[in-house]
């Protein structure tokens, strides 16, 4: 285990997001880390010390002046005595304090005091977050050394609000953990990867082509986050509008056809996620002219042939990935179809998500999944394509953690 004798500091500020930290000292202790809590007074009004000492199985410290605590000046034995610093949440009035030097209570003190490295996770309203006072403050910090996880863009729990300030989530925090740890280090190094992404272009006739609203942006985003883990990746790209993702090799394609070839000439790989919207037919027999509309005479009949299965094909191959994800764009049924495709296709995982068109989904800028899995189901909250990419990432990172 990546994170196993690791001892972690966590400061919790108060925060709508202080729930998550729940969660996320659950994954760091399984990751064999052991946290020591410290929650400032704002976070005791959202989750309360009994539920977090429960969960790090540590002493909860709240008191700068605690008699116990202090009498072998506690918070400079907490400030040394750790591997990092997480701040998680971390409010716009502790980054204040941290980028002005302030040491009003055990937090800030701790964090004037250590000499070890330091991780923040925001969490604000998004005006906060925009604020040119916290854009000063945030950069000063990055000046100092501070590193940063988040924020994300999403729905304020507290006020309904959309925009960036959400805090990452824990898996999301623990990798970053990891890469703060070990100084760089890429978790996905030396695995190959295989992205698909976009739509697929099937022709009728040199000018006409049966297509789908995909963007190509969730692929592209996926490959990105991948290849900033270290995977060599290749990415295997229908006709979209958006620049290439720099750091790794794009091969352009139109077709379902030259998808399926391009896939399997980058055969052998450990991980392949199939995000591309291949379309699922194609014209039988497509004209070599442009088909012509004459006065009078009956419409011209489109004949119809399936399209290779991608999917398919990857998950039920001699050469199969260690690990394959597939996509399962739905409008209705959207658990059970992408379940039976599970099945049938031969994959890992299935992220399946609603592309009804009230959502905005194909072809806009977020994106809402269920992530199915032969042992169950996880449903994430709306994300930036970016955030799910990332968050995808850092799943794959851990599948091959897991052996």
């Amino acid at each position: 285990m990546v994170l196993a004798g690791k001892r972690i500091l966590l400061i919790i500020s108060g925060g709508i997001a202080a729930y998550k930290s729940l969660d996320l000292i659950r994954r760091l202790r399984e990751r064999g880390a052991s946290v020591r809590p410290v929650m400032t007074a704002g976070a005791q009004q959202f989750i309360t010390p009994l539920a977090v000492g429960a969960l790090a199985a540590d002493h909860v410290f709240t008191d700068l002046f605690s008699r116990q605590d202090e009498q072998d000046v506690g918070h400079i034995r907490l400030a040394r005595d750790c591997d990092l610093v997480l701040i998680a949440p971390a409010t716009a009035d502790l980054l204040a304090k941290m980028a002005n030097g302030l040491a009003d209570d055990l937090a800030s003190t701790i964090l004037l005091a250590t000499d070890r490295p330091v991780l923040a996770a925001p969490a604000m309203n998004p005006k906060m977050w925009a604020h040119a006072a916290t854009k000063r403050n945030v950069e000063m910090l990055r000046g100092d050394g501070i590193a940063f996880v988040g924020p994300m863009k999403g729905e304020m729990a507290e006020s309904g609000e959309t925009g960036a300030g959400r805090m990452a989530e824990p898996l999301e925090i623990v990798a970053a953990v990891e890469m703060r740890l070990h100084d760089g280090a890429k978790p996905l190094a030396g695995k190959k990867a295989i992205i698909t992404s976009g739509p697929t272009h099937e022709p009728i006739d040199p000018v006409r082509y049966i297509a789908n609203r995909s963007s190509g942006r969730q692929g592209h985003a996926i490959a990105a986050a991948l290849a900033a883990l270290g995977a060599d990746v290749t990415l295997v790209s229908g006709p979209v509008t958006i620049p290439d993702p720099p750091g790794m090799r794009v091969i352009h394609v139109e077709r379902a056809d030259d998808m399926r070839d391009a896939v399997l000439a980058a055969l052998p790989a450990d991980i392949a996620v199939m995000v591309a919207a291949v379309a699922d037919w194609k014209v039988a027999s497509a004209s070599d002219q442009k088909i012509k509309k004459h006065p009078g005479e009956s419409l011209p009949t489109l004949a119809l042939t399936e399209n290779p299965d991608i999917l398919k094909t990857v998950g039920h191959h001699t050469q199969r990935p260690k690990l394959v994800i597939g996509f399962a764009a739905e409008t209705q049924d959207v658990e059970s179809n992408a379940r039976a495709k599970l099945e049938r296709k031969g994959a890992d995982i299935i992220v399946a998500n609603d592309v009804s068109p009230a959502t905005g989904i194909m072809g806009g800028t977020h994106n809402r999944v269920k992530i199915i899995r032969h042992g169950g189901v996880e449903q994430w909250p709306d994300l930036d394509k970016d955030d799910v990419a990332v968050r995808l990432a850092a799943l794959i990172a851990e599948q091959f953690k897991q052996g």
